[in-house]
């Protein structure tokens, strides 16, 4: 089971990047996608998660309206878009997947991208 972040950089505030998220060894459509982030001295926090199957999708307050998660379930990949960037944006961004299944708990996470929305 690997999930594997990439599109992270540094960005002006303002700017746009994309993350992916590409998962492998399991059933990706029937898992929830979630993407949280961690910035130096707090915690992770969750940013946008989206149910199995691609069904409802949440975000939090922080980004609505700037981030869009999307599901290409062909390409096992999940997509955060992420526009008006904020330098409270900058976190490393991890990439979750999770669901139970016949009583027990599945739970993988991606090592990670950094985002970081400075001028």
């Amino acid at each position: 089971v690997q999930l594997v972040e990439s599109g992270g950089g540094l960005v002006q505030p303002g700017g746009s990047l994309r993350l992916s998220c590409a998962a492998s060894g399991f059933t990706f459509s029937t898992y929830n996608m979630n993407w949280y982030r961690q910035a130096p001295g707090k915690e992770r926090e969750l940013v946008a998660g989206m149910s199995s199957a691609g069904g409802i999708t949440n975000y939090a307050e922080s980004v609505k309206g700037r981030f869009t998660m999307s599901s290409d379930n062909d390409k096992n990949t999940v997509h955060l878009q992420m526009n008006s960037l904020k330098p409270e944006d900058t976190a490393v961004y991890y990439c979750r997947a999770d669901r139970w299944y016949r009583g027990r708990y599945y739970d993988y996470w991606g090592q990670g991208t950094q985002v970081t929305v400075s001028s």
